[in-house]
């Protein structure tokens, strides 16, 4: 994160700490190396064995040829017709050879680059590296002080200004819904905002295709570039959700198709929950997703071949009393670590999600979404889905929870650094100074390494209980209010070419005039 953002903390030795974890040595407004390029050093831990993972990838091609899916879109249909399959125009399902489906799909990249306006921002999406996105889509916003509400333009923006604040957080999602405007010119304020108020690579929504046309032109004018160079450059992405069991919809499908054609990423997302909308068993509910996930991809390479796409999982179970969704159990990790494996498989990139259904900030939203993280990053997981502000099994952004995932998507940062082994390290010599029944606060070695030796927190309070009372016995979720805050009191825009500005309002203005975006286009 950025030292502005860190300097939040309370004054005196524990702010001093704060900006040193912040990178404020790198530089006002500089993005911090050890947050902003994560790379994962760990094997990914595995679900299922070889053979499993086999046994879930040919039923997942039975279903397709067998079952088939369901597209109700027209021009889909006829992209799948014209590649080979059988398409029953009666029922609208379309069947799937599987030397055809597994032909198409060998065409997608293994990684991809998404270029921000500034190069810093750039994000890899593949390998070993990890992107986080923000919090996505819930029609409400929540903090202490005024409590769960419907989100608005201002709530949008600010959660954007908390992204741009904190270098670990990579890419936007699409936040929270800014209910106080009409959905036909939505699309137009909020990917205003995110282009003037940050820099991180933006997300735009399948929402017909006049306001994804209007979202991409806009991030085309942000960065200066012809159409072509936009479509050599993926500078956006979407997500795309099957309706699952087995259906793409119109909008979706227009979605998968547009994004192919203009060369920007596509994450292909099934809602699968198992017990609902699968199978209540994880092996045959990763079937469904597995089919699902596949015939989206498939249907970008077929209308462009070797466009971006990545591998959505987002498989979890229901409470089999109520009905509602649960997240970050343990069927929700191990549905993780086995989606890593299936991706893995087809060589392609893949998006796993930092989800909990608690409906406050609290200890279960905290417990649930470090398991669900876990089960992302342990899984090998290379783009994280609502990292930061999830609340409410996807119903609500909270401001506070977004500094509660910043806290555990830091911990896992410095968990991704390297560890020296050399000789300064082994403190040998700090081992003989010492010697037994000493201590090593004043030892040479200690004095040297004492200010950067560990993680700097931004939001774990570590007094003692008499200083944690006597000043106010506050909380995490107290403490995380105050934090987003102070962020958003000392929030700086990145600069922004005053032409470009113009050109991005100016653009906005004609189309609101003229009524935005027709949905059902």
């Amino acid at each position: 994160m950025t030292a502005r953002a860190q300097g939040t903390r309370r004054g005196g030795r524990r702010q001093m700490r704060s900006e040193r974890a912040g990178g404020k040595k790198h530089g006002r407004g500089l993005p911090n190396p050890v947050y902003t390029r994560l790379k994962n050093p760990y094997t990914p831990i595995e679900q299922f064995s070889v053979d499993h993972i086999e046994a879930i990838h040919t039923t997942s091609l039975t279903i397709l040829e067998e079952i088939g899916i369901r597209v109700l879109n027209d021009e889909a249909r006829t992209i799948f017709k014209d590649a080979g399959a059988d398409v029953d125009e009666s029922t609208l399902h379309v069947r799937l050879d599987r030397d055809m489906l597994l032909a198409a799909i060998s065409t997608a990249p293994r990684e991809v680059k998404l270029h921000s306006r500034n190069p810093a921002r750039d994000v890899t999406i593949g390998g070993p590296n990890v992107a986080v996105a923000t919090v996505g889509g819930p029609p409400n916003i929540s903090d202490m002080d005024g409590g769960r509400r419907p989100g608005t333009l201002a709530d949008f923006a600010n959660l954007a200004r908390l992204a741009q604040s904190f270098d670990v957080v990579h890419v936007l999602g699409p936040m929270v819904e800014p209910m106080d405007l009409e959905p036909s010119v939505r699309h137009l304020d909020s990917t205003l905002a995110m282009l003037t108020l940050t820099e991180k690579i933006p997300f735009v929504y399948s929402r017909g295709r006049e306001a994804v046309a209007d979202a991409v032109e806009m991030i085309r004018i942000s960065r200066g570039l012809t159409q072509d160079a936009l479509e050599r450059e993926p500078s956006c992405f979407t997500v795309v959700n099957a309706n699952s069991p087995l259906q793409l919809d119109v909008p979706m499908s227009k979605g998968v198709i547009d994004f192919a054609r203009m060369g920007q990423l596509m994450i292909l997302t099934p809602f699968t929950l198992a017990g609902a909308m699968a199978p209540v068993s994880l092996a045959g509910a990763l079937a469904q997703q597995n089919a699902e996930a596949l015939s989206g991809i498939c249907l970008a390479q077929l209308t462009n071949p070797g466009c971006p796409v990545a591998y959505g999982g987002f498989t979890s179970n229901v409470d089999m009393k109520s009905g509602a969704p649960a997240f970050g159990t343990p069927e929700y990790v191990k549905a993780a670590f086995a989606t890593g494996q299936l991706a893995r498989r087809y060589g392609l990139p893949w998006r796993s999600s930092n989800v909990n259904a608690s409906n406050a900030p609290d200890a279960q939203s905290a417990y649930e979404s470090q398991m669900a993280l876990w089960g992302a990053l342990m899984g090998g997981a290379q783009f994280i889905m609502h990292g930061a502000g999830w609340l409410e099994g996807g119903l609500t952004a909270s401001y506070e929870k977004f500094i509660i995932d910043v806290e555990m998507l830091q911990g896992f940062a410095k968990l991704f650094q390297p560890e020296p082994c050399d000789d300064g390290a082994l403190g040998l010599d700090a081992i003989r100074e010492v010697g037994p029944g000493g201590h090593y606060f004043g030892a040479a070695h200690t004095l040297e390494r004492y200010e950067t030796a560990f993680h700097e927190p931004l939001l774990a309070d570590w007094r003692n209980y008499e200083n944690w009372q006597e000043d106010g016995a506050r909380d995490a979720t107290w403490r995380a209010n105050r934090i987003y805050k102070e962020t958003l009191a000392n929030f700086e825009a990145p600069a922004l070419d005053p032409g470009v500005r113009q050109e991005l309002e100016e653009f906005v203005a004609k189309r609101r005039a003229a009524g935005g975006a027709d949905l059902e286009s």
